[in-house]
């Protein structure tokens, strides 16, 4: 019931029709490849360019945006320094008045008149003036101006006439 096999020698396919469609169809398979990276080749540049046209529309695309938003966060960031600068000056207009009213409590603890004492001085004094030439008659006021002024053309004069003394003798 055991039979031996016998060896046979192995048959070379090479004239199969099994082994012969394997070669076509590697055949295909390996010129397939060549076209395909032919044509890649071929449309590589095209599809290089187009790659580019499109990188280059989205940078611009993207700087646009990318500028608006700057633009955006400018614009905030000057009016956020211009509500700073006024709080500032606000603060710095509360502290100046602070101070000038320490300054003035200060003086005026050392007797030191403040402006509006002055101006009040000034104002009294004028009053007074007014009071005094409506009392004083008109006349007596003039020829006391009088001899003031001519007290003080008299030096001048002989002065003047010294030299006229000086130049005729020589």
């Amino acid at each position: 019931m055991v039979t031996k096999m016998q060896k046979s020698k192995p048959q070379t396919d090479a004239g199969s029709p099994l082994a012969s469609s394997v070669k076509d169809s590697a055949q295909q398979i390996w010129l397939a490849g060549l076209g395909a990276f032919s044509k890649a080749q071929e449309e590589g540049g095209k599809v290089f360019d187009a790659l580019v046209k499109e990188g280059v529309s989205i940078q611009r695309k993207t700087q646009s945006v990318a500028e608006e938003k700057i633009s955006e966060a400018t614009s905030k960031m000057s009016s956020m320094a211009n509500d700073i600068g006024t709080k500032a000056t606000g603060q710095w207009d509360k502290l100046e008045g602070i101070f000038e009213d320490r300054v003035a409590k200060a003086l005026n603890k050392l007797g030191v008149p403040s402006a509006k004492d002055v101006d009040a001085l000034i104002a009294r004094i004028d009053d007074l003036n007014k009071s005094v030439q409506k009392l004083s008659p008109k006349t007596a006021a003039k020829p006391a101006a009088k001899p003031a002024a001519k007290a003080a053309a008299k030096p001048v004069a002989k002065k003047a006439v010294a030299k006229r003394a000086v130049r005729k003798t020589a």
